[in-house]
């Protein structure tokens, strides 16, 4: 642990694993174990995104779980490849120009996945030894490129009980999606013009889950409606206890 703060009866705790950087959030004064959510951001996101920071509050505060949220490789304050700059940079000319950045996005996601996916396993290990959140139920949070690492994340580790995905097509993800057996929630943006719909639809199908359920709501990438976090809340509260 590298720092600590507490805000609105939340802990925030910095943490650094080998090169990961992350940060643990816990209700204040939280002793004794709890179940655990995983966070992933999206792309060009990092562990801070307001989004991620709003969604943890509300996962420990009201609650009472344990979340981690990291930076994924080349993200926030990792170190960025030579290779992922290029990529980035060729998505970013793409969207500017209102062109298709599909494939410099699924290059990039092919790019960070294996590694992603053994962070997040190191993270779990390294973190369920504290003792305020222990070996309990884990679930995982996705959106966008989150959900493009979640996917193979929960097909390799069997730890992870239930996740809420969304916001991404099944492009080479299907097979994988397949080997996904937990109960999930995915969410969908049905004006999204940074995933085709059908694309999104697709990935839904191809999970393998008995135990999943659609939300789809207006609006665009990204502008998903408040309420559906009361419900994430009660998703993993139902699912991890």
């Amino acid at each position: 642990m590298t720092s600590q703060m507490s805000t609105d009866g939340v802990t925030e705790q910095s943490f650094t694993l080998g090169e990961i950087t992350g940060i643990l959030f816990t209700p204040q004064d939280a002793t004794g174990p709890r179940p655990l959510i995983l966070m992933g951001h999206g792309g060009g996101q990092h562990k801070r995104a307001p989004g991620i920071v709003a969604g943890a509050h509300r996962f420990a505060g009201e609650g009472g779980f344990a979340v981690a949220a990291i930076d994924a490789p080349s993200h926030g304050d990792r170190p960025k490849s030579e290779q992922f700059i290029q990529l980035a940079s060729d998505m970013r000319a793409r969207m500017a120009a209102d062109e298709d950045a599909t494939e410099p996005a699924t290059a990039i996601h092919t790019l960070l996945a294996g590694q992603t996916v053994a962070d997040w396993q190191a993270v779990l290990t390294a973190v369920q030894e504290f003792d305020q959140v222990g070996a309990g139920p884990v679930g995982y949070w996705g959106m966008s490129m989150g959900c493009r690492f979640g996917v193979p994340l929960l097909a390799a580790e069997p730890r992870i009980r239930a996740a809420v995905l969304g916001l991404l097509g099944a492009r080479g993800l299907t097979d994988t999606a397949a080997q996904v057996t937990v109960p999930v929630r995915f969410l969908l943006q049905w004006d999204d013009k940074m995933v085709p719909r059908d694309q999104a639809l697709a990935l839904f199908d191809a999970l393998a889950s008995t135990d999943k359920t659609l939300h789809a709501n207006p609006g665009g990438h990204g502008e998903i409606p408040a309420y559906e976090t009361d419900d994430t809340l009660r998703f993993f509260t139902r699912h991890l206890g």
